[in-house]
């Protein structure tokens, strides 16, 4: 599957995640578009990205600006409407029913189909920033990815709904490089979380957490980087930027060279050059 490519039509596109069927996304570059009241049947959240907007949720009524995120729960009513006639922003659009799964996950908690968004909006950085992450994560196919970051950002925004149980904060090294070893072993290998969860007995969450706290990146993330490490070696040993994005299990030519200038700062063809 290939990544997710923007048919921006009067300045917005809508698409599909190809990493996560379940999300829905939505982008608006200087758009004059207004709403009225309405609402989702979907967990939406989204942010600001450039000017400043009256936000109305339910009875509760806003101003918001740049960075600043905002959220609705399936059927509140709520309106978004620019100040001066422009604004640019993002929105997900999300199956209630799955978050409530990866909820029930996360938080240990069972009994109800999702948890209520505990306020209609969000000003602090680390939301932003992760809220960009996982947007950026959701245009391509890597579901491990897309779906830790889901994870993550759902950990942030619920804490203080369903505070995480202890006994998830703690690393499980032995599984953990287990984990590793699997990866190492197939690494051209999309290898899903619900895999590496039933060979190591932990629940994915912990899983990505546990190994994050020892290598500093979620699985999949790991894979990545040791992916672009070999694809380095076999670009200098003449390897063709085609066969070595083949080899290594990458989607397509153009999702290998995304992610290699993403951490080198340059493409594979200019790297290549300075060794053949």
């Amino acid at each position: 599957m290939t990544a997710t490519t923007p048919d921006i039509r009067n300045n917005c596109f809508f698409a599909r995640s190809p990493s996560l069927p379940q999300v829905e996304m939505r982008l608006a570059d200087s758009s004059s578009a207004c709403y009225g009241t309405h609402s989702h049947d979907e967990i939406s959240f989204g942010v600001i990205d450039a000017g400043s907007a009256r936000y109305q949720n339910r009875q509760h009524s806003h101003s918001i600006g740049t960075t600043t995120t905002v959220m609705m729960n399936p059927g509140d009513a709520h309106s978004c409407n620019p100040d001066n006639g422009e604004w640019s922003y993002r929105m997900l659009f999300i199956d209630a029913r799955w978050i409530g799964q990866l909820q029930a996950e996360i938080f240990q908690c069972q009994g109800q189909d999702y948890l209520s968004f505990p306020g209609p909006l969000a000003t602090e950085m680390q939301s932003f920033h992760q809220f960009d992450a996982l947007f950026n994560a959701l245009t391509q196919p890597d579901t491990g990815i897309a779906e830790g970051l889901m994870m993550d950002y759902l950990a942030l925004r619920f804490a203080n709904v369903a505070p995480l149980q202890q006994e998830t904060l703690k690393t499980d090294t032995d599984s953990v490089r287990l984990v590793r070893e699997m990866i190492l072993d197939q690494l051209d290998t999309n290898i899903t979380l619900d895999s590496f969860s039933s060979q190591t007995g932990l629940s994915r969450y912990h899983l990505i957490r546990s190994f994050k706290k020892l290598y500093g990146q979620s699985p999949h993330a790991w894979q990545l980087d040791q992916r672009i490490k070999t694809a380095k070696r076999l670009l200098r040993e003449g390897e063709s930027i085609s066969d070595t994005a083949n080899q290594l299990g990458f989607a397509d030519q153009a999702h290998f060279q995304r992610n290699f200038k993403k951490r080198l700062a340059i493409t594979p063809k200019l790297y290549q050059s300075f060794f053949i």
